[in-house]
């Protein structure tokens, strides 16, 4: 399948804050904060992170990314992929089979 037809789902489990143009994302683990592994997106992360939805798919994803700053199709394919492969890897995120966009 196609990795720009899947969608990406957050998992419950965590905490967003965005402070400064950046959004903090920490893990919580048994009803706790897990302080030792608190991430930062930047700018840009932090737009596809407010796309992931479970229902968005990866290419409209992209699509946004494209749109929203000066980046070629290839570029920010490579780089969303990377940045939810990141994600996923980080237990923040999850694969849909299917986006519904």
């Amino acid at each position: 399948m196609d990795i720009t037809t899947k969608s990406v789902a957050k998992k419950t489990e965590c905490v967003t804050r965005q402070i400064a143009g950046e959004t903090i994302v920490v893990p919580v683990r048994s009803h706790v904060g897990d302080l030792e592994a608190i991430y930062t997106l930047n700018e840009v992360a932090t737009t596809i992170w407010h796309l992931i939805d479970g229902r968005t798919s990866v290419g409209a994803i992209v699509e946004a990314i494209c749109r929203d700053y000066d980046v070629s199709t290839e570029d920010a394919t490579r780089d969303v992929v990377a940045l939810l492969g990141w994600l996923e890897e980080a237990g923040l995120t999850c694969s849909s089979p299917e986006g519904v966009n």
